[in-house]
């Protein structure tokens, strides 16, 4: 794994894991405040669950979908694509704007 997926995996581990001790930090309060014995128990199947935020786009991603567009015979569309987000290479475009340009993608050779 590049240095750029190692980073984008320990930060979703970093959320997953603050989203846990979340979860105990309340538990624990509602435990030890006397909550429970004054309310009712409210089923978890009442409870909504928080939907997981999808993870972020890796460069590998994000390349894959480029080479097999390139493979196609768009590989002028996908410099052009590169060149809109104010590079010559995927690697230097932020990792955190890869949504745009991936989108921009998918729809390349769509109209043909």
């Amino acid at each position: 794994m590049s240095k750029m997926a190692d980073m984008a995996q320990t930060i979703e581990d970093l959320h997953k894991a603050a989203a846990a001790i979340n979860d105990a930090a309340d538990w624990l309060i509602q435990q030890f405040s006397g909550e429970n014995d004054s309310k009712q128990q409210i089923p978890k199947s009442a409870v909504k669950e928080k939907p997981t935020p999808k993870p972020p786009l890796t460069l590998e991603q994000v390349r894959a979908v480029l080479a097999e567009k390139s493979r196609a015979g768009h590989t002028a569309e996908v410099r052009e694509l590169l060149k809109e987000y104010g590079a010559a290479k995927l690697s230097k475009i932020d990792p955190a704007n890869y949504k745009a340009p991936m989108k921009d993608a998918e729809v390349l050779g769509d109209g043909k």
